[in-house]
């Protein structure tokens, strides 16, 4: 038989041991609670999913949502979630001021990432501005020329004289060929971006000892291109540079086609000449064309990363029906945000100088390769690329997911082939 006071001893004990483990679950508690109920980090954006722009728009968003989703499944930034928030912009400069208004003072959002293109970037500049915020671009051409923000990355390699450098490879090959061209006819749309790039031009046209025989723009709503491909043909150019937006860069091949527009390079500044659903549109009509690209599937340009983000998004792609090669904006809008997360878990804050700051003085791993950002927030080294389209047959998408079909000519470190000049040369 146990004896009163042992059992009283042992009646104590069990009380001591569970009132240790009350005052560890408290102490945990706080803990705890705090990790499960954290707020996720929130980024903020405008973007096209309606309007001229939603092609790439839709796709770009994808993109930034495959790597939000990429990080949640590593732990988030700072062990807390990422979240999206995001309005479409219905490819309209006037609904800027009021999303990222909303964004900010509404949705309370730790960041701001712009939405697609120069004309909508530009309306959302005095509003970050103001507020002293971070804002990473996605293509826009030489917003920050006015501007001079110390806050805004473009992540676009066009590189610090934005609109001079996105020419600049277009004109250096032409210099090296035999014939030697000498004359050039300059067109585009009467548009932001159009503008920023014929003016670059011009001024490549100077470097370069070039004469100008056509130098003009055509209104937006442009529908019938053929007067324009005629007028420029009269003036028999060397070269033709076309400063356009997706629309007009198809109009304006289908009508050099068919006013027989053959100068000895041609192309430049085209703007939805990367896009699938244009690529199969045109088939071999595009042969011959050179243009700016910023990554296509060709060996030298095979970044950590890019491949495997790429079967993501082609896989997601089908499903939504949008671009399924994902060749132009994707990687570029994945890459932006991939920036913005570098910076925000190397600082181990949300403090947006500090953040800034970071962004300003530090080089960037990202799956469209290294990323340095000069002073004014553009690249500080262009890497804009010329390709030229050659080989190409029919109009099946997949040969454009292969090499040796957009070929790259320019930078020379990327180079992957040689020029097919002049253009008649390449032409089916």
């Amino acid at each position: 038989m146990m004896r009163p006071g042992k059992c009283r001893t042992r009646r104590w004990s069990w009380i001591g041991a569970l009132i240790a483990m009350v005052l560890v679950a408290e102490a945990w508690a706080p803990a705890i609670s705090a990790a499960q109920t954290a707020q996720p980090i929130r980024i903020g954006l405008g973007m096209a999913l309606t309007g001229g722009l939603a092609a790439n728009g839709k796709p770009a968003l994808m993109s930034m949502q495959i790597w939000a989703e990429d990080v949640n499944k590593k732990g988030g930034l700072l062990g807390r979630k990422v979240e999206l928030v995001y309005y479409d912009d219905q490819t309209k400069p006037a609904t800027v001021p009021g999303i990222y208004t909303k964004l900010l003072d509404v949705d309370k959002v730790d960041f701001v990432v712009s939405g697609y293109g120069t004309n909508l970037i530009a309306p959302a500049m005095p509003i970050v501005m103001e507020r002293g915020l971070v804002f990473m671009g996605l293509f826009g051409l030489a917003n920050n020329e006015k501007f001079k923000y110390h806050g805004y990355f473009q992540i676009m390699p066009a590189g610090p004289n934005p609109a001079v450098d996105w020419s600049q490879g277009f004109f250096e090959i032409a210099a090296k060929q035999t014939p030697k061209p000498t004359t050039v006819a300059l067109v585009g749309a009467d548009a932001e971006y159009p503008h920023n790039a014929l003016a670059g031009a011009r001024e490549q046209v100077k470097r370069f000892g070039l004469k100008i025989v056509y130098d003009s723009t055509y209104p937006p709503a442009t529908v019938d291109y053929t007067p324009i491909a005629r007028a420029i043909k009269a003036t028999n150019p060397d070269i033709v540079f076309v400063a356009s937006y997706p629309p007009d860069s198809v109009g304006m091949v289908l009508a050099a086609h068919e006013v027989g527009l053959t100068p000895k390079l041609f192309g430049g500044g085209m703007v939805g000449l990367q896009f699938a659903a244009f690529m199969t549109k045109l088939g071999p009509k595009l042969n011959g064309l050179v243009n700016y690209d910023f990554w296509v599937p060709e060996p030298t340009l095979k970044f950590p990363g890019i491949e495997e983000f790429l079967r993501k998004y082609q896989a997601k792609a089908k499903e939504a029906g949008v671009d399924p090669l994902g060749h132009y904006l994707p990687p570029w809008a994945y890459a932006y945000v991939q920036v913005l997360g570098q910076a925000i878990e190397a600082t181990k804050s949300l403090d947006q100088k500090k953040v800034m700051e970071h962004i300003r003085t530090n080089t960037f791993d990202t799956i469209v390769g290294k990323v340095q950002f000069g002073p004014n927030g553009e690249w500080a080294t262009s890497r804009v690329l010329q390709i030229q389209f050659q080989n190409v047959t029919g109009t099946d998408i997949e040969q454009f997911m292969k090499p040796g079909k957009r070929v790259v000519l320019y930078p020379a470190q990327w180079k992957s082939g040689a020029l097919i000049y002049p253009y008649a040369k390449a032409k089916p």
